[in-house]
């Protein structure tokens, strides 16, 4: 007598991840999920622009993104304002940008490579640090055990009690719902960065204490002429730790491998 097994019922799941990977299966929706990676809300017309499409096929693009959950919109009088839709969507996009791996060699103008460099040394992450200066500071944090990262990362007491020496609060950010420590891996470094809700309120700090100013209409942020020496001194780690990576991209403070 045969005897009917039954399968795990996975046809959903998986048509159901198909569908958002061909979401960002599209270069034009893509674009404008990387141009959202700043944490800021764009207009329709800004991501038109950003991408070199038409307003109605920006229209569809976005209206898709939407449905799926990817962005969230809001309507202002006859602007359409979309943003990424939560700090998860981020991470997902950061790592698929690890995923896709180095950018291909092209001709490029000298902004263009200006920009690439500055976003490399150090950018926002949607609402964390990331990129060279990010990764420096995540390190730093580490080794001074505030931040366990044996099975991905949770903040020590120790390290909660560090913040809130800084002046940010950190019963707030562990009574939310978003979790307190997230290891993102970092797409320009390809090592991981702090997320989640103490990464962001890091990011909003260092910032708002202007160890690091935002370069306007970009996502980088840029060390001012006092800032290597006030982050070293608050996380204890050599300033020669934030400087920009050479051109050669060999690291003159990490030894070979």
């Amino acid at each position: 007598m045969s005897m009917l097994v039954r399968m795990p019922r996975t046809e959903w799941s998986a048509s159901d991840l198909a569908e958002t990977a061909s979401l960002l299966a599209d270069t034009t929706r893509a674009m404008f999920c990387l141009a959202l990676m700043d944490g800021r809300a764009w207009t329709a017309g800004e991501l038109a622009r950003h991408a070199g499409v038409a307003a109605s096929t920006t229209s569809a693009h976005l209206d898709r993104l939407v449905d799926a959950g990817l962005l969230a919109e809001v309507r202002q009088g006859r602007h359409r304002y979309l943003r990424l839709a939560g700090p998860e969507v981020a991470e997902l996009v950061e790592t698929l940008s690890v995923l896709a791996g180095p950018p291909r060699p092209a001709a490029r103008s000298l902004r263009a490579v200006t920009v690439a460099g500055q976003l490399a040394h150090a950018r926002t992450c949607y609402d964390h640090l990331a990129g060279r200066v990010g990764v420096a500071l995540t390190d730093a944090m580490v080794r001074a055990g505030h931040i366990d990262d044996r099975n991905g990362f949770a903040l020590t007491d120790q390290g909660l009690g560090w913040l809130d020496g800084l002046g940010i609060a950190t019963e707030p950010l562990r009574a939310g719902r978003r979790p307190l420590a997230r290891s993102c891996l970092d797409w320009t470094e390809r090592r991981p960065h702090l997320a989640g809700a103490a990464g962001a309120a890091l990011c909003s700090h260092v910032v708002d204490q202007g160890w690091l100013v935002p370069i306007a209409g970009q996502r980088a942020l840029r060390l001012p002429d006092d800032g290597a020496a006030r982050l070293a001194r608050v996380f204890d780690l050599d300033p020669t730790a934030l400087a920009p990576a050479p051109a050669s991209g060999q690291d003159p403070v990490r030894k070979p491998a």
